[in-house]
């Protein structure tokens, strides 16, 4: 083992990571997929899963670098709206629509579970069946004190009916056993919006767990973005809901080169032990600022959805650009909020980058950075679906997005994993250490570990092979001061065969686990 101290190396290293873009993989190409869905396990972020229209799912068992997909099947009918979520036990459950013929379009809300990290899945349970209406735009949430998984919907009388007569409301249901079976739904809105699919109709209820098994979820629709919540465990509902704002424009809108946009509501709740916890934040997109300026939106309650904040815009470019199809989650080890959305500044015309943005006060400040690594080009007669996604853990972050590229569309996502993706140099707090990429990536010979440890510490750097057996030891609980290091690792002499492996840092207060390849 050797530890240089070439300065010109060091700095040479750290302009390579500052420039480099968050690398995007691209999870899948196959049959034009849209409007994606990705969960990483918490139990083991190895395990990704993510879903893409009509019927693909895709699986991942290091960390979202590498995928497989298959096509999902069910004797209830698929039907795109994938939703993914996972439970306590590491289960995985594929949420979607149905189709079993076009006389039964829509029938039902189908879950597929997969004990195997998405590899197989089985043929499901449905929510919603009632003969007569269509159910859409479902989402799901789990509880992770309980394990039973919430979901909210839109059901419509008749769908893109125009009469009077029909109706749509938002529907809850639950399952108490792991997704073998379902409550019978409970309408959960107090006023109904029409069947257009449009902004008159209720939509975008997806559901959040409080502290304290609260169940929280707004929609948007004629009154604008409403709230509501249960405190028995969706057992009951308010009859009356909280109106928090309105949505000028209606979350139904025109976004130059898509074919169709909308900025319904996302809600989730922090959950972690930090300074936040108990905090509701609301997520959407609206025109407020004109039809040439879509932006991306938050409000939050610190009072159980009580009252809430005025909305606070959460792109920070100057004026004048579209950002749209938004969607947010929390890192419930850390309390982080992360959004993700597209986004046209530094562009012209319809070109369209990816960009995420991250707060790490509670909503009140957010750093946006891009993660797309170049812009795509839409083409208006081509559907993108009506949503992205992003999935988060203790610092390991996922978002997931459509892309269109010589006519063709996949779903991609990015590898972020940095504790200080978005921020400035001088806004970083005091943490443990900072672990780089290593350089070069794939090695052949030989790589180099860079990482600055921030408070003197305990330091453990380890290799490990695919299987997770250590490979070499460069550092054993070695006692590290405050400072920039640099370790030369020889992969040849160590005799590491070509493939996938992983490097760990480690203190008594913080790991991070990074991946690298060997040529």
């Amino acid at each position: 083992m050797q530890r240089s101290t070439i300065i010109l190396f060091a700095f040479l290293l750290s302009a390579i990571v500052t420039m480099a873009q968050y690398p995007n993989i691209v999870v899948g190409t196959s049959n034009m997929p849209n409007e994606p869905s990705i969960c990483i396990n918490p139990k083991n972020t190895s395990q990704v899963v993510a879903g893409a229209n009509n019927d693909t799912y895709y699986y991942s068992s290091d960390g979202g670098f590498t995928w497989s997909e298959g096509t999902l099947n069910s004797s209830y009918g698929v039907w795109g709206d994938p939703v993914i979520v996972t439970d306590t036990a590491g289960s995985f459950y594929f949420l979607h629509l149905s189709l079993v013929s076009w006389a039964q379009w829509l029938d039902r809300i189908v879950c597929q579970k997969s004990v195997n990290g998405g590899q197989t899945w089985d043929n499901g349970s449905y929510m919603g069946l009632n003969g007569t209406k269509q159910q859409d735009k479902e989402w799901a949430v789990v509880d992770r004190s309980n394990n039973n998984i919430y979901c909210t919907w839109t059901q419509f009388d008749s769908y893109g009916s125009s009469l009077p007569s029909d109706s749509s409301i938002i529907l809850f249901s639950k399952s108490q056993d792991a997704g073998v079976s379902w409550s019978p739904p409970a309408r959960i809105n107090i006023k109904a919006g029409d069947c257009m699919d449009m902004d008159n109709t209720v939509e975008g209820a997806v559901p959040a767990v409080g502290p304290a098994g609260e169940i929280y979820t707004s929609w948007a629709g004629p009154l604008g973005l409403v709230f509501t919540k249960s405190t028995d465990g969706g057992v009951t509902w308010p009859d009356s809901n909280v109106v928090i704002c309105d949505i000028p424009g209606g979350w139904d809108f025109a976004i130059p080169g898509i074919y169709r946009a909308n900025g319904m509501p996302v809600t989730a709740c922090d959950l972690s032990n930090g300074p936040y916890r108990g905090t509701i934040y609301i997520n959407w997109s609206d025109q407020r600022n004109g039809l040439e300026d879509t932006d991306i939106w938050l409000v939050k309650s610190t009072d159980g959805g009580k009252s809430w904040s005025a909305p606070k815009r959460v792109n920070d470019d100057p004026p004048g650009k579209q950002q749209f199809f938004t969607w947010m989650t929390i890192d419930q080890v850390t309390g982080f909020i992360y959004t993700v959305f597209y986004d046209r500044r530094g562009q012209a015309g319809v070109l369209t980058d990816v960009f995420m943005a991250v707060s790490r006060d509670g909503g009140a400040t957010f750093d946006n950075f891009k993660v797309s690594e170049s812009p795509f080009n839409p083409d208006p007669g081509i559907f993108f679906g009506d949503y992205t996604n992003v999935s988060a853990h203790n610092n390991i972050v996922r978002p997931i997005w459509t892309r269109l590229n010589n006519g063709a569309l996949s779903v991609v996502t990015a590898i972020v994993d940095s504790l200080y993706v978005g921020i400035a140099p001088e806004k970083i707090s005091p943490v443990p250490f900072s672990l780089d990429q290593n350089y070069p990536n794939p090695a052949s010979d030989y790589t180099y570990f860079s990482f600055k440890i921030h408070q003197p510490a305990q330091v453990s750097l380890r290799i490990f092979d695919y299987s997770g057996k250590e490979v070499a030891c460069l550092l054993n609980n070695e006692p590290m001061e405050k400072g920039k290091y640099i370790e030369r690792f020889d992969t040849r002499s160590k005799g590491l065969a070509p493939g996938f492996y992983y490097f760990s840092l480690v203190t008594s207060e913080q790991s991070v686990i990074r991946k690298m390849i060997v040529e």
